[in-house]
């Protein structure tokens, strides 16, 4: 995000005062080195209580079974935590990893990095997958990942100098801890000149996460066009909760110049050629297809609320007369174009959208004039439509202010929706909201929230929270009746819902409430599929494809990759396969068999690469049960996401109510109430979940409670013995 530097040597000679005020704690040497076919096979431990720091070796079991990643992220994990441990504890970990094909240069979305720790929502382990540099840079510094435990006594930083061969912890004392002064700050006091800004990357969060647990983590990346830094989010779970609760205030890596065969892979001309074909396709086909040079992901707003799947109110309902205000139109106006928005080198898909020129409305940084990143599709439709809000500044304003204060946007539009029918059904008022009117479409209240999570006061704080403790103090409290609030809290396992309604695709409301993490759509989205296309109509079919397709994206976080480019384009040709194949875009699924083998010189088979990802997988599940969750009562939706609870709901819909009672539940509506047209659609609808998963259970190998079987873990070559030790007992 920029702001404005008319007076450039005025603002470094105040960065520079700022450095003088640091205080190094440590500092630790070590010899440079770029990667050989992926993996530098080191990796750097950095305990901020004792100041330790040292390289930790990769093993040959780690690239075989976890890969690099999430998956290296999962294993350091497991390792350093207890089945006791909370996620304030000193021993929990941030774990940053950019997988072994991260950084390459030749293939669309390669700059990914992958943020594991245990999460202070859920309370088990959350993984983020985040564009910037920081991944690839540190890789390019000589490390696969970076280990951090322990906790800080004051504010620091770490940084890593892949120039100078030095690992440094030091105070820093001045630095704003708001992600976008932050990443400005840190990006010019370490960079040698103008030109060394490009190999600089911040990792930061904010004033805001260190009092809510839905905080986030901003990468940053130095735009040359704009000569500004700008963020990427990290930002399901709360993992920038745990980065300030752990003191840091920032992260710094500086590295060597990129150039564009710094993996060294075994065979680049294989690498090169799968990016050449896919650097065509969306040069050729994204204009007539998704759009996403000009408008990023914005241009889904539209569509949902078309298909009825933009939630709105809460996800009450699925589209709203104001879309128009904030559809893709708009964005396209708002983004700056003619300006190359990739977050990494080479990057041609370009949907790093930034709007220029906001002038901020609000708060600490009122009359600032800002770039915002975004707003990307679940912002808009979280923070604005699922509020009641379809104004396009102040969509602008909570996505700076959320950004800055190192806020989850999608966390914090849910749990803004749901206070917001609190208040709607008289669960919550103006004494026990601190005087805030917390009706639909008020915008100043709900960014009179964020600043409240800033500032550690009011209401703000416990909308922070996160949906799940927010349900369990208003129950405590006797606010309301506690089964509405259960049905309208929209979390499982105490993550937030992300923006799709799934009242109509029972495959969506497995994609959401069967995932190892929370719902998130990057495991599963299959709406299209199930409702608009009903290419899945039985439950085996369903099942299958929420086997496949969460596997084939979990590949995407061991190794490095963006998931965009594998479906927001497609070959000219893919509707020539069977629809089920088609949905798998098996063009594209070769090229990745292709850029991994070609970089780690592995063989990999598109079966291959399910195979890969169901072992991270399932020792995810393992490790959710070893944290006290991952069993059948913890993959249950709120009701909400499954169909109407109210009876507003119903009866916006009220037809299409009507004719499923007729024509799948066998009963005539004529003469019913709404109350009880709607218990007779939850019983049908809670059964067919029920159903659901059983069938999901059968297809990933688990038993009836969702636990995977010795023969599961052995396939998957986990059969180790400290997983089969969690499992065991559980198995009968």
């Amino acid at each position: 995000m920029s702001y404005d530097y008319t007076k450039r040597t005025a603002y470094h000679e105040k960065v520079a005062e700022m450095r003088k005020a640091h205080k190094v704690l440590k500092e630790w040497i070590f010899t440079p080195s770029l990667p050989e076919r992926g993996y530098t096979n080191r990796t750097l431990f950095v305990n901020l209580a004792t100041l330790e720091i040292k390289e930790k070796p990769v093993t040959a079991q780690m690239k075989d079974l976890f890969i690099g990643g999430r998956g290296f992220g999962l294993w350091y994990l497991w390792n350093a935590i207890k089945p006791t441990t909370k996620w304030n504890d000193p021993e929990n970990e941030i774990i940053i990893s950019p997988g072994p094909l991260g950084g390459n240069t030749q293939y669309p979305g390669s700059g990914k990095s992958l943020v594991v720790s245990l999460s202070p929502t859920t309370g088990i382990p959350i993984d983020s997958n985040v564009g910037g540099y920081f991944g690839p840079l540190m890789k390019f510094s000589g490390f696969d990942a970076l280990e951090i435990t322990g906790k800080a006594k004051t504010d620091v930083i770490i940084v890593i100098d892949g120039q100078a061969g030095k690992v440094i912890i030091e105070e820093a004392p001045q630095e704003d801890a708001n992600s976008h002064v932050a990443a400005e700050q840190f990006t010019h006091m370490y960079a040698k000149d103008h030109d060394d800004l490009r190999n600089v990357s911040v990792v930061a969060s904010g004033r805001g996460a260190e009092h809510a647990l839905i905080g986030c983590l901003n990468f940053s990346w130095f735009d040359v066009r704009r000569q500004a830094s700008r963020l990427k989010q990290a930002g399901r779970g709360g993992i920038g909760t745990v980065f300030r609760d752990k003191k840091l205030k920032a992260l710094v890596v500086h590295a060597p110049p990129v150039k564009g065969d710094m993996n060294n892979p075994a065979d680049f001309d294989k690498v090169a050629k799968a990016g050449i074909k896919m650097h065509k396709e969306l040069a050729d086909f994204d204009l007539k297809q998704c759009n996403m040079r000009r408008q990023g992901t914005a241009h889904l707003v539209e569509i949902m609320d078309n298909y009825d799947l933009l939630p709105v109110h809460n996800f009450q309902f699925g589209n709203h007369p104001d879309t128009k205000n904030i559809a893709s139109w708009i964005w396209d106006q708002r983004f700056t174009q003619g300006i190359p928005d990739g977050c990494w080198y080479g990057c041609s898909m370009q949907c790093s959208k930034g709007a220029d020129g906001h002038v901020v409305k609000t708060g600490p940084y009122k009359g600032h004039i800002v770039t915002v990143d975004g707003p990307e599709y679940e912002t808009a439709a979280g923070c604005a439509a699922n509020c009641g809000i379809f104004d396009p500044d102040w969509l602008l304003e909570a996505n700076f202010y959320c950004d800055t204060y190192g806020i989850d946007t999608i966390s914090f539009g849910t749990a803004c929706a749901f206070v917001m029918e609190c208040y709607q059904r008289g669960i919550l008022n103006k004494e026990r909201t601190g005087g805030l009117e917390l009706t639909w479409g008020n915008a100043e209240a709900q960014l009179e929230l964020l600043h409240q999570m800033a500032r550690g006061e009011g209401f703000g704080v416990t909308v922070g929270q996160g949906v799940a403790r927010m349900k369990q103090i208003f129950i405590e409290k006797k606010y309301g009746d506690p089964q509405l609030i259960q049905d309208i809290g929209m979390e499982v396992k105490g993550l937030e819902y992300s923006q799709y309604m799934s009242k109509e695709s029972l495959a969506q409301q497995g994609g959401y409430a069967l995932t190892n993490k929370g719902p998130q759509h990057d495991e599963a989205w299959l709406i299209f599929m199930d409702m608009v296309n009903n290419q899945i109509p039985t439950f085996e079919d369903k099942a299958e494809a929420l086997y496949y397709f969460p596997l084939f994206r979990t590949w995407f976080g061991l190794n490095g990759f963006c998931k965009l480019p594998w479906n927001d384009v497609e070959p000219p040709d893919n509707h020539l396969h069977p629809p089920l194949e088609a949905a798998k875009v098996p063009e594209h699924v070769q090229n990745y068999c292709d850029v991994f083998s070609g970089i780690t010189g592995r063989p990999l088979t598109k079966e291959g690469l399910i195979a890969m990802s169901e072992t991270v997988y399932q020792f995810q599940r393992v490790f959710n049960i070893r944290m006290g969750k991952g069993r059948r009562a913890h993959d249950l939706p709120p009701y909400r996401s499954l169909g109407p609870v109210t009876r507003e709901e119903y009866e916006s819909r009220q037809e299409r109510y009507d004719k499923q009672l007729k024509e799948l539940i066998g009963v005539d509506p004529a003469g019913k109430s709404t109350d009880e047209k709607i218990a007779l659609h939850r019983k049908y609808r809670e059964d067919r979940y029920q159903k659901l998963m059983d069938a999901v259970y059968r297809r990933r190998g688990w038993t009836h409670d969702g636990i995977p079987t010795i023969e599961t873990l052995k396939k998957c070559r986990i059969d180790l013995p400290e997983v089969v030790e969690v499992v065991k007992p559980l198995l009968g």
